[in-house]
């Protein structure tokens, strides 16, 4: 029997969280990380808007008895070409049978040994199927990243042919996404006072894209700099006897 998609439920039907506690101290600030380095590089891309991100967020992406066990919550994940809200409403989740679009990107950010995000195990009855089959034959998402903060570590999957293959980082240890413009990385350095090893984007040249505290920060130095600059000169033009304030008139 085909069922019609406008009698499916919709994100403001189905439940946004399943109660559990899911995340460690670093999840957070991980998610918050990667959004607001990458927010200026996606507003490039789509000068209209049309794009959401996913932070811990639910996809539903199969009709099952139990709303929630067709639905799985990545840590991270950007979608290209849809609106950032519905009807004027925010996101309580993000349903495929209703976007039609899948996500360009998932990440897992591993708390444990790593198995749940590579497990591959196909569905069957009474058997949930594994985070990698969900991803690489459920959704089909054209990129699946599974970020270690111990040791420090990322892979980045692939789907060619309905198979994910894992992508070889460049030699400064980047691994670019080409349909983004940019790479991800290890960076080892201090977030929100922790000291860990934690996954950034990268430019082309491999820099790394700045948060909004550090452009801000940036910003602030480049002033700094200007002011200091132009003291100096003033300083030497009166040692000169000559009054810069006169040749501001």
């Amino acid at each position: 029997m085909v069922v019609a998609v406008n009698s499916l439920p919709d994100h403001t039907q189905l439940p946004e969280s399943d109660g559990a506690i899911v995340e460690n101290f670093a999840e957070h600030p991980q998610s918050i990380l990667l959004t607001s380095a990458i927010y200026p590089i996606l507003q490039q891309l789509h000068p209209d808007g049309q794009f959401t991100i996913g932070q811990d967020s639910g996809i539903y992406w199969q009709i099952t008895a139990d709303p929630l066990k067709g639905c799985i919550a990545p840590d991270w994940f950007y979608v290209p070409n849809v609106p950032p809200m519905l009807e004027g409403k925010y996101r309580r989740s993000y349903v495929l049978w209703q976007e039609k679009v899948p996500p360009l990107i998932v990440m897992e950010f591993v708390s444990g040994d790593g198995r749940e995000e590579r497990d591959q195990t196909p569905p069957s009855p009474g058997c949930k199927p594994g985070k990698f089959w969900v991803y690489e034959q459920g959704i089909g998402v054209p990129y699946y990243v599974i970020y270690e903060v111990s040791p420090g570590r990322v892979e980045v999957y692939h789907l060619v042919n309905d198979r994910y293959q894992r992508l070889v980082a460049k030699e400064g240890g980047q691994i670019f996404i080409p349909e983004m413009g940019v790479g991800l990385g290890i960076w080892r350095g201090c977030y929100c006072g922790m000291e860990l090893p934690w996954l950034r984007w990268y430019d082309r040249e491999g820099k790394l894209l700045p948060t909004g505290e550090e452009r801000a920060e940036l910003e602030r130095q480049r002033a700094e700099q200007e002011r200091q600059q132009k003291e100096k000169l003033a300083a030497k033009l009166r040692s000169l006897g000559i009054d810069p304030d006169t040749l501001q008139e």
